[in-house]
């Protein structure tokens, strides 16, 4: 079993392990209301996707479902 024979630098750690950096998301602007979204993912401000309505949003700030108008 190989084992190594001297402990490796943290300069030589951090050369192997340089092409790991994160990077940011690429942002494509949606047609339909021109927010940024992820490419071929659904717009999460208007839901549209491949020129039609994917999903139907609920608007934001509604009442939740324990509270009761007396």
């Amino acid at each position: 079993m190989g084992v190594p024979k001297r402990k490796v630098a943290h300069a030589r750690q951090m050369e192997r392990r340089s092409h790991l950096a994160i990077s940011l998301p690429t942002l494509v602007e949606c047609p339909h209301c021109h927010e940024p979204k992820l490419p071929h993912r659904v717009c999460p401000a208007c839901g549209w996707y491949n020129g039609r309505q994917a999903i139907d949003l609920k608007p934001a700030g509604g009442s939740s479902a324990g509270e009761e108008s007396a």
